[in-house]
């Protein structure tokens, strides 16, 4: 495929619409809304990239948009069931034959990425707005590239183990938090002939996809998750390459 990748960011963006103190701190923080941040950011380090949110015909993922994305980036947080399962069984087809999928913070309770990792994706949690030092445990990965061996986000939600995804997880990433726990924040996953990152940095109410840092291994992960080629998963009959002389003892010819 061409050097170009095409990026879709998607956010639910129901926080930014709401009434009440929770809101105004998330549009503070977010004028655009988390995914025009996010793909604000992006278009400053020469991605290209699209939006589409929940509340748009087909939450903002029709056919046309969904295969012609080649990396999709997603939060959400209170409106998972919102999700339509046929949505999700698309965007699950479309990663089995090669798409990017870029998880953040909440995304875990996903709709999609419980499908494509199976698990419950359950975790420990507390919002008192403690420090997070965030460990590079994988410096060579390429979604690690230019990042630090630790960085500190002052504020933010701590997430803490037991994290519930499977083993076959590659870690990129640890979190260390100031109350005490420890959590699995930047894992990577491959299924079928998709890539899927799991990212955890990034509350509605603080302004970590703002950090420069972040930023860099998010955009990393789009280059990492980008797919060399699409191949359709299949299950066809395959005749024999070699002459078989054996007998089917059921006498199926």
């Amino acid at each position: 495929m061409s050097a170009k990748i095409n990026i879709t960011v998607w956010n639910e963006y129901r926080h930014e619409k709401q009434e009440g103190h929770l809101a105004d701190l998330v549009r503070q923080a977010y004028p655009q809304g988390i995914h025009g941040a996010i793909a604000g950011h992006l278009r400053a380090a020469d991605i290209e990239v699209r939006c589409a949110t929940l509340d748009e015909p087909e939450h903002g993922l029709p056919d046309e948009v969904l295969n012609n994305t080649d990396v999709l980036i997603w939060w959400g947080h209170i409106a998972h069931a919102a999700v339509s399962d046929e949505l999700v069984d698309k965007i699950q087809k479309r990663i089995l034959s090669g798409m990017g999928l870029i998880v953040l913070h909440s995304g875990h309770f996903s709709k999609i990425f419980k499908r494509m990792t199976g698990t419950s994706c359950s975790l420990l949690w507390r919002e008192v707005g403690e420090k997070e030092r965030i460990w590079t445990i994988e410096p060579s990965h390429p979604i690690a590239r230019g990042v630090p061996s630790s960085f500190v986000i002052p504020h933010t939600e701590m997430y803490g183990e037991r994290f519930d995804i499977p083993q076959d997880g590659r870690i990129i990433f640890m979190s260390w938090y100031e109350g005490g726990n420890v959590f699995r924040s930047g894992v990577t996953f491959e299924r079928g002939h998709g890539k899927v990152f799991y990212f955890a940095p990034g509350h509605e109410t603080f302004p970590i996809f703002h950090d420069p840092t972040i930023i860099r291994i998010i955009g990393n992960a789009v280059r990492w998750a980008a797919p060399a080629e699409y191949i359709e998963i299949s299950c066809p009959n395959s005749p024999a390459l070699e002459t078989v002389y054996s007998t089917d003892p059921t006498g199926k010819k």
